[in-house]
């Protein structure tokens, strides 16, 4: 599937995990997905897959959340893609905060939009 954004979901619970799939799936995007932030961490750390973006649920089950796991990815890599009222101090540059709930089609137009600003015109 060469040229199809690959994106990172990071979500602990299996039914929301079977939403993001089928939504990014359906958004022309391919995917892996795991439970946990040391899952996600280890996945971009050992170079074999290049991510275009992360999904990542805030409030993970485990000593990592997702505004960790968001900042840990982007030293990593750069390039790569809780409550709202924490966005303004636990935000990552550059990435979109999605409130649950939401619809998967919103999801799907959150990580285009981010991935086509991030790309040369």
């Amino acid at each position: 599937m060469e040229g199809v954004p690959i994106i990172l979901v990071v979500e602990d619970e299996e039914p929301l995990q079977e939403i993001v799939h089928d939504a990014l799936k359906e958004g022309g995007f391919d995917l892996t997905t795991v439970a946990s932030g040391q899952e996600a961490v280890a996945m971009v750390e050992s170079g074999v897959v290049k991510y275009s973006a992360l999904v990542t649920d805030v409030n993970l089950k485990g000593p990592m959340k997702g505004w960790e796991i968001a900042r840990l990815i982007r030293q990593i890599d750069p390039a790569s893609g809780a409550a709202a009222e924490d966005w303004a101090s636990e935000g990552v540059p550059n990435s979109v905060l999605l409130e649950k709930p939401f619809a998967p089609a919103q999801l799907v137009t959150a990580v285009s939009q981010l991935l086509n600003a991030g790309s040369p015109t």
